[in-house]
């Protein structure tokens, strides 16, 4: 008999984990949303065989369970799980961005005889929904695994052997470990950009033209503060105590940069921004971290009629699709700057290739 997978959330991420999953493995893949129109958008592109009509319902037998909700939502249902009846020895994981109170949640089913593992694939999307999904979502990601004290390591390596279509780099760590990283690589950058897009709206009301100065290089900078409102409320409330550190740290570093503005310190000020900078520059460019990485190649391009269309017929001929095309600078008489984003490593190094011998001048940033 086949096994069987039950996802709950049938998003971006529970759609793309059972299309990686169903790419290794002949299996019965049921789903459970909220939303009806996910459900049946996740049937007709085959993401799923068959739909729960409940939580209850779906668990029934299911080998493997994976909840691909919002961390609030996970220890809501955890708790819900507890009063069913389960597979025994079955798996159950998430995918969410914080982990301590969730597999701290998960000890109300030590007694049904399964195991839980804390889960956080380290990859995304621009796109919402199970009709974004992919396969190839995690493809060299990191996943971050973070079983509870004493969990049988069969079990974990059973989990990976479950996800091993995904093809991502699993790490194990523990809960508390994850959320210190996790906060200080990610959630903590969305403050900040959110903080600073609040600055900036601050100053609208007096200074209207601040926000068509700002729709170039900062509203690049501070994409991530678009993300989901909801999502990074419950982010941030489930990892308090890590954020409230970073906070602390963060607060402390920027009265030092204040102390060397106001000191006029320009030995010091250019050694702050030399060490960043070196820093920086030494961070993997190939590899995915815990914010999605936006694969974008910059081409000069002449101020002439056509020659947009002419960069993505050269892309179109060789099959090489782009998830966004945006002019940042165009002046009479000089070259503009085309930025193309694209949705893999791959695909910008063709387009590079392609474009370089047609002419154009590209590069990355």
């Amino acid at each position: 008999m086949k096994r069987t997978v039950f996802i709950v959330g049938l998003g971006l991420i529970g759609g793309s984990i059972a299309l990686a999953i169903r790419k290794e493995h002949d299996v019965h893949i049921r789903g459970f949303d909220i939303s009806q129109q996910q459900v049946k958008m996740a049937l007709s592109l085959q993401v799923i065989d068959e739909a729960a009509p409940s939580l209850e319902e779906g668990v029934k037998d299911a080998d493997l369970i994976i909840f691909a909700t919002p961390v609030m939502k996970t220890e809501e249902l955890i708790q819900e799980l507890a009063g069913y009846a389960l597979q025994a020895g079955a798996i159950i994981t998430d995918v969410g961005s914080t982990k301590k109170r969730i597999v701290k949640q998960a000890d109300c089913l030590t007694a049904k005889g399964v195991t839980f593992i804390g889960g956080h694939p380290m990859a995304g999307s621009h796109k919402s929904g199970v009709e974004a999904a992919r396969a190839h979502l995690f493809e060299n990601a990191f996943y971050i695994l973070t079983p509870a004290e004493g969990t049988d390591f069969r079990q974990i390596i059973q989990l990976q052997n479950w996800l091993k279509g995904t093809n991502a780099t699993f790490i194990e760590l523990t809960a508390e470990q994850h959320d210190r990283l996790a906060g200080a690589i990610s959630h903590f950058p969305h403050i900040v950009a959110a903080s600073l897009v609040h600055q900036v709206a601050k100053m609208d009301g007096d200074e209207p033209l601040v926000s068509r100065l700002a729709a170039g290089g900062f509203r690049d900078i501070t994409r991530i503060a678009s993300a989901s409102p909801t999502m990074w409320r419950d982010i941030l409330l489930h990892n308090k105590e890590s954020l409230l550190e970073l906070l602390s740290s963060w607060t402390t570093e920027m009265n030092e940069v204040r102390a060397m503005i106001e000191a006029e310190n320009a030995v010091d000020i250019f050694a702050y921004f030399e060490q960043a900078k070196a820093f920086r520059d030494g961070l993997p460019a190939r590899e995915k971290g815990a914010i999605p990485a936006f694969y974008d190649l910059f081409v000069d391009v002449p101020d002439h009629p056509g020659v947009i269309s002419d960069v993505t017929s050269i892309l179109a001929q060789h099959e090489i699709s782009i998830t966004n095309i945006r002019i940042l600078e165009t002046r009479e008489d000089i070259m503009g700057v085309l930025r193309l984003s694209f949705r893999s490593e791959e695909d910008r190094q063709r387009a590079q290739v392609h474009l370089q011998q047609a002419m154009y001048e590209t590069y990355m940033m």
